[in-house]
């Protein structure tokens, strides 16, 4: 599913210890299932990431983002504000995407 094994192992990072704050000090990548998403940590003790679109070890292309359709597939469907609606469960994992016809 991801273009290398180094991003694998970066975005599926577990980590033994239990830190205060997410997410761990060394993951350096983040991968948003919901939508296609990767990006580069911000280690201010939130879960910030900077979108990237190619892989830093490999220098694949990444795939792009689906946040805009995801927002404009639930508008279509009369949801205006998701983050305060209770919308259907296949978007909130990737099955949105991947299920679509």
């Amino acid at each position: 599913m991801h273009c290398c094994e180094k991003m694998k192992r970066q975005v599926e990072h577990s980590c033994p210890t239990s830190h205060p704050s997410p997410p761990c000090p060394d993951q350096l990548v983040s991968f948003n299932d919901v939508f296609n998403e990767y990006g580069l940590v911000i280690h201010d003790g939130g879960t910030s990431s900077i979108e990237i679109s190619f892989c830093p070890w490999c220098g694949s292309q990444l795939p792009p983002s689906q946040r805009d359709e995801w927002f404009d597939q639930l508008e279509r469907l009369g949801f205006d504000d998701p983050s305060s609606q209770d919308i259907p469960t296949q978007f909130r994992s990737a099955a949105w995407r991947l299920n679509r016809t």
